[in-house]
């Protein structure tokens, strides 16, 4: 691969956690192996290597964009990610009032009813 996509994993792995991308990997197959590629030298080798924003705030970012365009499926994902990134709940909170505001309450409150799920999911197993 290429060192693009090697510094990419070690993004993901610091944000996600090696679990999470353990088990990406796992399930990764010829099918989508190239999508796979992409997204850890484009997302994670490119954007969040990136030196110009903090973790802290490009995760916000990524969790306010998410909510704002209805991809709530990588929401909680990226909440549990909050734990390495240094965003704290306060932040998260804020980011979705943004959403609220400029993208709409229902995608806002559906955003933070997962936060509050995933959160709870996150202290129980402390």
């Amino acid at each position: 691969m290429s060192e693009r996509y090697d510094l990419g994993m070690d993004i993901r792995r610091h944000v996600l956690g090696d679990a999470h991308v353990d088990r990406a990997e796992a399930a990764k197959t010829e099918f989508d192996a190239p999508f796979q590629t992409m997204i850890a030298e484009g997302a994670w080798g490119t954007v969040w290597a990136s030196d110009g924003i903090t973790l802290r705030e490009r995760s916000m970012l990524t969790l306010a964009l998410l909510a704002a365009t209805g991809n709530f499926d990588e929401i909680a994902m990226h909440i549990r990610a909050t734990a390495n990134t240094g965003a704290s709940k306060r932040d998260v909170l804020e980011a979705f009032q943004h959403v609220a505001v400029y993208a709409g309450v229902p995608r806002a409150n559906r955003a933070l009813k997962i936060a509050k799920q995933t959160y709870a999911e996150m202290e129980a197993t402390r």
